[in-house]
């Protein structure tokens, strides 16, 4: 049962787009489109709509950023619920790739997260294990995963209260080929002593203590590995193989015979075109891998020949995410097709997936024409746009500026009409300095929607917001112009962001916003996946005043207490800067008050004029609907979020919700944390160091080196909280035996102690 808390109800046209999108989907309708302006509460009526429609929901997105700030917003909505996380796991990934031209192999480097590896086990162990399940994901879900089946029976999900008897449990762990002792135990080791099992996985450093009692499972405890002290408790554990891959013996023995068969046949196909180099080294890389395989059990790029080892025909796809989804439709909603897609940012997320396959397909072709992997290669793919329309059983789309691949999609499926030729924008509106030219009046995309029935639109906004001021100012002198007003609006408390259009030119400009004294950090593809979020957390907290960015500051980004956007090249023509791109962005001013926007440009393109005109149409409506209902707009208020909140869940490797709402172990603890702001921005007490230790992290507080007048009781109230802290960590780095750590944290200790006493001496 999917459980909406909130202390709100729906406003504005929320409630009739929900029942409306409802109705539809009620009705079979395969799929649907909400145009929603930015702020008009998208993420509050998918949560309404899940809510209605009690089914398991998969909500994408196209960057992970954005899929963290939805995972969080939905984890608000539906405490009670499963809501998980479901993105690549790699922050860097450079895949193998060749250049013919230049005779250069690329070989594949890659830097994965283990806490979002965590994050997916949680995802697809929630899928088939409980009904209510919302996962947010992106572009990643339409790559291979093992089938729902082979996750079930190559796991073992343990919880607290479950009836369950421990020779039964030590039978099933010996099958996913731990070893039984009675002695020490060591990682990979299972040891049953009367009513008490110990576990220790391989990928942790702390064994799992389980509890029983005369109705089954008592307690599942997290502990030391040395003291057995219990370091914490959690509500269940999903216990993965010794050996973290699994495959059926007979099944690998047939997967080795199938590719050396591959390779033969390529071998041959290679010595008939007299293509020597390519026959030599396909044959040495396969022989090199087929060696590996049989000795270690796997090798570099294994997941190439996943269409032997899946057992798959050639062409036939692999099983993804939405699998999982199917399966859990079938096991606890009566049917698999009961379960919903939606689309966040359609405009942006559909072709995105469009895009996956023709990109993989083109990187393998020429490392199989030359010779570096076999034709095999091609079926380790994501799924075709097709295959991935034909899976999804019905699919909503969001966005407020809905893309014309889901605008034709809705008209092909409601048998109406397809609108021809290409989206364009039109003249008019928006105040246009005389020195600034203007370019030709051409057709706008609003024309273009109202020509097909059946767009749900939410236009209005609850909060009575209107659309931000625009003005529009030449090149000449910006950087030292929007200096000016990021100043002022920091005087006002107010946050700024900054588009550009190269990676390098928002770190420059980033760089001298900071020796102006500006507090500016830079955001763009390149920074890590987590600390994309602690980056957004520290511009609403107010350690930075200023993020400039590139295509992450567009879609969905929710920061209420920006109220001033810039966009430097406004002007030119692209991806970045077309219609939908600069509507986006303008949008992300809307939340406040006091937004407003300003478009640095030396002419105005036709998007420009576009975007210029849907923003004062809608803001002429918001203002008549605040006048008829005596509405005075009001900022967005949006509770602020703690820094480093995710780190205790980081550095325990849990993630999820078990079914009653406790905390879920589902995989392995990271050999390092997340990437750290404090440092740059002075963030005061958190958790982002490179080693998690409190005694890094809680450094001296400022206070310490203040004057000794400024000294009083509630500071020496927080000094002894960190002293608490900071003893507790100490005792359990000695009972590691890590007396190194232990001494350092004790010469701390005394240290602030001799602070507090010499500013206590009269």
């Amino acid at each position: 049962m999917f459980v909406l808390k909130s202390d709100y109800g729906t406003a504005g046209d929320q409630q009739q787009a929900v029942d409306k999108l409802v109705e539809q989907i009620e009705n079979g309708q395969e799929r649907c489109v909400l145009l929603g302006v930015t702020g008009s509460g998208k993420t509050f009526a998918m949560a309404n709509i899940i809510k209605k429609l009690q089914r398991p929901t998969l909500i994408l997105s196209h960057n992970k950023t954005l899929a963290r700030q939805l995972w969080q917003e939905m984890s608000d909505l539906f405490p009670e619920n499963a809501v998980e996380y479901f993105v690549s796991y790699y922050d860097y990934y450079q895949p193998e790739a060749y250049i013919p031209g230049r005779d250069l192999f690329i070989d594949k480097e890659l830097q994965m997260n283990e806490r979002i590896e965590q994050e997916r086990f949680s995802t697809v162990a929630s899928l088939v294990s409980r009904p209510d399940v919302i996962a947010v994901g992106s572009v990643s879900i339409i790559y291979g995963l093992n089938p729902p089946e082979v996750f079930e029976q190559n796991h073992l999900r343990l919880c607290t209260g479950e009836e369950s008897d421990p020779q039964n449990i030590v039978h099933d762990l010996v099958g996913l080929q731990y070893r039984r002792t009675k002695g020490d135990l060591t990682k990979g080791d299972v040891r049953l002593r009367g009513e008490i099992l110990d576990i220790w996985m391989p990928s942790r450093d702390d064994p799992l203590r389980i509890r029983f009692n005369w109705e089954g499972i008592e307690k599942i405890q997290v502990c030391e590995a040395v003291s057995w002290e219990v370091l914490d408790e959690i509500e269940e554990a999903w216990i993965h193989p010794r050996e973290f891959y699994m495959t059926d013996e007979e099944r690998f023995n047939d997967a080795l015979r199938d590719i050396e068969d591959e390779m033969d046949e390529r071998i041959r196909y290679y010595d008939s075109k007299s293509m020597e180099l390519e026959s030599h080294r396909i044959e040495q890389r396969t022989k090199f891998d087929l060696e590996m395989l049989s000795e270690v059990g796997s090798c570099k790029g294994v997941e190439n020949y996943s269409l032997h080892f899946d057992g798959r025909e050639k062409g036939q796809r692999a099983y993804c995410l939405l699998d999982f989804f199917s399966r859990n439709a079938s096991k606890f909603h009566g049917g698999k097709s009961n379960y919903l897609v939606i689309m966040d940012e359609s405009h942006v997320s559909l072709p995105q997936v469009g895009g996956m396959f023709g990109g993989d397909y083109s990187r393998k072709k020429n490392l199989i024409d030359h010779g570096f992997r076999l034709p095999s290669a091609y079926d380790n793919r994501p799924l075709k746009i097709k295959e991935f329309q034909e899976l999804i059983p019905q699919m909503l789309y969001v966005s407020a500026t809905p893309g014309e691949r889901e605008l034709r999609h809705l008209a092909e499926i409601t048998n109406q009409a397809v609108p021809e030729g290409l989206l364009h924008v039109s003249s008019g509106g928006g105040a246009i300095p005389s020195e600034i030219k203007k370019s030709k009046e051409k057709k706008t995309m609003q024309q273009v929607l109202s020509e097909i029935d059946g767009i749900v639109k939410m236009e209005i906004r609850p909060t009575g917001l209107l659309d931000p001021k625009i003005e529009v100012r030449p090149t000449e002198g910006q950087v030292q112009d929007l200096l000016g007003m990021i100043n002022e609006k920091i005087k006002l408390n107010q946050r700024i962001l900054v588009t550009v259009l190269t990676i390098k030119f928002a770190e420059e400009i980033s760089e001298y916003f900071q020796r102006m004294g500006v507090k500016a950090h830079y955001l763009h593809s390149e920074i890590d996946t987590l600390e994309r979020t602690e980056i957004i957390k520290a511009l609403r907290i107010g350690h930075i005043d200023v993020i400039v960015g590139i295509n992450l500051l567009r879609e969905g980004l929710d920061i209420p207490e920006v109220s001033l956007v810039a966009i430097f090249d406004a002007d030119k023509q692209g991806f970045l800067r077309n219609e939908r791109a600069l509507l986006q962005t303008i949008g992300r001013a809307s939340r406040n008050e006091d937004g407003s926007v300003i478009l640095y440009a030396d002419t105005i393109s036709p998007a420009m004029e576009a975007a210029i005109e849907q923003t004062i149409s809608r803001r002429s409506r918001q203002n008549k609907h605040n006048l008829a209902n005596n509405i005075t707009p009001k900022t967005i208020k949006k509770s602020i979020p703690k820094m480093g909140l995710e780190i205790e869940d980081l550095m325990a490797g849990v993630a999820g919700k078990g079914e009653k709402g406790g905390r879920k172990l589902v995989g392995k603890i990271p050999k390092k944390g997340i990437n750290a702001l404090t440092n740059k921005f002075d963030l005061g007490v958190g958790a982002w160091s490179s080693n998690n230790s409190l005694v890094d992290n809680i450094s001296q507080p400022n206070w310490i080196d203040e004057e000794i007048n400024n000294f009083d009781d509630s500071k020496n109230e927080e000094l002894e909280k960190i002293i608490k802290k900071l003893k507790k960590e100490m005792k359990q780095a000695a009972e590691r035996l890590d007396f190194e750590r232990a001494a350092t944290i004790r010469d701390r200790i005394y240290q602030m102690k001799n602070a507090t006493d010499s500013n206590l001496e009269p």
